[in-house]
């Protein structure tokens, strides 16, 4: 498609300038347009840490480029200090060494970057609760009064990817055992009968079973915060391209279809789909994450694998074309022509992204925005470097 090369081809003509000015730093957002850096130690551990080296890989295999690898490796090795962290490793280890160590190791083999992976999933693995069958969330630290031992997010089924690698590297089932049990309990407990998910779900610890819901994110318990449906629809889909599970893959559809059915006449996503109306703020995040779910949805139907047995085909056309590829480029062209901001001066991509709903500031700069936004481009194009 003309559309997809000639944006790509703008990204990378922005971030070739963009990278070099920022190359020596881990962005996570921008101020007056340019990138902070979370490299220091006070924030080294944070969740986001792993997009930049992520883009800077993707760049790579683009381009083939060094500076972009030279400063993939630069994060990588910035992010071991991390590997010796109790409090800072997490269930985002996937989040910071799949973009990072994993694809380091899928395109050089390097031996130092499969031991950080393998390092970070089994630290994940170890999250695991056997009774509930989840993978914790949250650490709990000093000064906070939330007990996480029986908390999950539906964040998590983007982290699952890093022990389905690890089992597949290692030839050990235990990493993707846990993984399977966590995507299944998230299929029972996370996803309504809509089709929209549950953010935040605390289980009973010590017996298992859901106690409740929580809002977390979202603008209410029982809302919709439009990042999670991107999470679930996008982890849902990946789970099944590692285990071929069909519930994987209807549990993708199920909230797919809610998302699409949600989206705005605008093409523009709002933090949370039951956000009130008079509320406007968006995030940009939700869409691109989304669009890179919606794409790997659209290709499992079109590989036929079961699109025949899950009803996907009606009357001789096929849904992942009329539906989950014409929602991503929608949302990748609204992205694009609405909020991207394209001047290669300043270091952002994606505009108007916001972390939480009940957050003090709404609308900013996010890498994980950029990244998937990207991410997605490339899929189009036939050149991403498979991370997940």
């Amino acid at each position: 498609m003309d559309w997809v090369w000639e944006t790509l081809n703008r990204v990378e003509r922005k971030m070739e300038k963009v990278s070099m000015r920022s190359a020596h730093k881990i962005p996570y957002t921008a101020r007056d347009g340019i990138h902070d850096d979370r490299s220091d130690d006070a924030n080294i551990a944070w969740w986001t840490n792993g997009f930049w080296g992520g883009m800077m890989w993707q760049l790579y295999a683009l381009t083939g480029k060094e500076p972009y690898r030279q400063i993939a490796e630069e994060t990588e090795q910035k992010l071991d200090r991390v590997l010796m962290d109790f409090n800072g490793m997490d269930h985002d280890n996937g989040f910071r060494w799949l973009p990072t160590a994993v694809a380091d190791y899928r395109l050089t083999r390097n031996p130092a970057s499969r031991n950080r992976a393998l390092l970070a999933a089994g630290n994940l693995a170890g999250r695991y609760n056997c009774a509930g069958r989840f993978i914790r969330a949250w650490n709990d630290w000093e000064g906070n009064t939330d007990d996480h031992r029986g908390w999950a997010i539906i964040d998590c089924m983007m982290n699952l990817p890093l022990l389905y690698w690890a089992s597949e590297e290692t030839k050990d089932p235990r990493f993707g055992q846990i993984a399977i049990n966590h995507a299944n309990t998230a299929a029972e407990n996370f996803i309504r009968s809509d089709g929209s998910v549950n953010h935040i779900v605390e289980f009973d610890f010590e017996k298992g079973g859901m106690i409740k819901s929580y809002g977390g994110q979202g603008c209410a318990d029982g809302s919709s915060w439009t990042r999670g449906q991107a999470w679930g629809l996008y982890g849902f889909i990946l789970s099944y391209l590692h285990t071929k599970n069909p519930l994987y893959l209807e549990s993708a559809r199920r909230i797919a279809d809610y998302f699409i059915e949600n989206i705005p006449e605008s093409g523009l996503i709002p933090v949370d789909f039951c956000q009130p109306q008079e509320v406007l703020w968006e995030d940009s995040t939700a869409a691109a994450i989304a669009a890179c779910g919606l794409i790997e949805l659209a290709k499992a139907y079109e590989q036929n694998e079961t699109g025949q047995e899950s009803g996907q085909k009606k009357d001789g056309e096929d849904r992942c074309e009329n539906v989950y590829m014409r929602a991503a480029l929608r949302l990748l062209k609204t992205l694009a022509q609405k909020r991207v901001n394209w001047n290669d001066q300043e270091d952002p991509l994606l505009t108007k992204c916001t972390a939480a709903y009940h957050d003090a500031e709404h609308e900013f700069s996010i890498i994980y925005g950029d990244y998937y936004f990207l991410e997605a481009l490339m899929k189009l194009a036939g050149k991403e470097l498979f991370i997940w």
